[in-house]
C-alpha cells in the first residue's frame, strides 16, 4: 500500500501550468506565467486581436488606440489616461534604442505632437488598435517617427 496519493486535480493543475510556461510568446500563455509587466501587457494585448477599434472606446471588447493601451495596462492596476499625448507625459521616456516587450510606442504627427499609441511586442512589432474600420492586430512598425515610454 502507497504511503501517500496524489489527488488527480493537483497532477492536472501542475501539468496545466508546466504547459503553459512551454508557450509564453503564444497567444494563449497565461499573462500570470509572465516575469514582467511588460511581457504580461504583450500577452494581454493578444487576448484582444480582432476586436474592432472605435473612437473613443476603452474595451473591454472595443479600442481606440489610447483606450486600448489604457484597458491593457489597467488589467495589471497601472492607470493611463485616455489619451495618447496625456499617456506620453505619464510614462517614463526611454531610447529607441532601449525598448522593450510592454513599452508603449507613441508616433509623431507632422507637427511633432503625439498622435497615435500602441504596445511594442517585440522583433518591431506592436500591438495597436489602428483607426476607424479597423481591428486590433500584431504590424510592423510603420515609421521611425516615434518615440517610446515605459509605463
Amino acid at each position: 500500500m502507497p504511503t501517500h496519493r496524489l489527488r488527480v486535480p493537483a497532477v492536472l493543475a501542475a501539468l496545466v501550468t508546466l504547459l503553459s510556461t512551454l508557450f509564453i510568446g503564444g497567444l494563449s500563455a497565461p499573462a500570470e506565467a509572465a516575469t514582467t509587466l511588460g511581457q504580461r501587457a504583450v500577452i494581454e494585448a493578444s487576448h484582444h486581436r480582432g476586436q474592432p477599434y472605435v473612437y473613443g472606446a476603452a474595451g473591454p471588447t472595443r479600442f481606440d488606440c489610447s483606450g486600448f493601451t489604457s484597458y491593457v495596462y489597467g488589467r495589471f492596476g497601472k492607470y493611463l489616461a485616455h489619451n495618447a499625448a496625456s499617456q506620453y507625459s505619464q510614462v517614463r521616456h526611454v531610447s529607441r534604442s532601449a525598448i522593450r516587450p510592454g513599452d508603449l510606442v507613441f508616433m509623431r504627427e507632422g507637427g511633432g505632437g503625439i498622435g497615435h499609441v500602441g504596445i511594442y511586442a517585440g522583433g518591431n512589432r506592436w500591438w495597436v488598435a489602428p483607426h476607424t474600420g479597423a481591428l486590433v492586430t500584431l504590424q510592423t512598425l510603420y515609421s521611425t517617427n516615434y518615440v517610446v515610454g515605459r509605463p
